[in-house]
């Protein structure tokens, strides 16, 4: 079984590189963070419960690809179309605090972990970042 996580960051915000490891950092916990988020806002208790792929990935070195868009346009069409596939997509909006001119921004987005056939129809046409 083959899987990974691609992370999609904007090329045409010219982030500093911090900035962008951070953004793409964020993207890709979002698979974990935001399940425990909701659980712990409602009280419960913080078991997360995995797909048989999440699980193999988890398990197996969690591969990751980083990948570029050129537009808010362009990240948001990827992540449309992965939920549309039914596939997991986080996107990541910046408060702007540091950067942005205190505008906050959509900088990034995480798209799986899932099988990488799947994942390649939404983002194989792509180049890395």
């Amino acid at each position: 079984m083959r899987v990974k996580q691609v992370i999609l960051l904007r090329k045409d915000l010219n982030m500093r590189r911090g900035k962008e490891i951070a953004q793409g950092s964020h993207a890709s916990m979002d698979f974990l963070i935001e399940p425990l988020r909701q659980l712990l806002a409602q009280g419960k208790a913080t078991q997360l419960e995995f797909t048989e792929v999440e699980t193999h990935w988890i398990v197996h070195g969690m591969a990751k690809v980083c990948l570029r868009v050129n537009s808010e346009e362009e990240l948001m069409a990827h992540h449309e179309t992965a939920l549309a596939a039914g596939l997991k997509s986080h996107i990541i909006q910046d408060s702007g605090r540091t950067e942005f001119h205190g505008q906050p921004t959509l900088t990034a987005c995480a798209i799986g972990p899932d099988l990488v056939e799947r994942v390649d129809e939404i983002t194989g046409d792509l180049t890395l970042y």
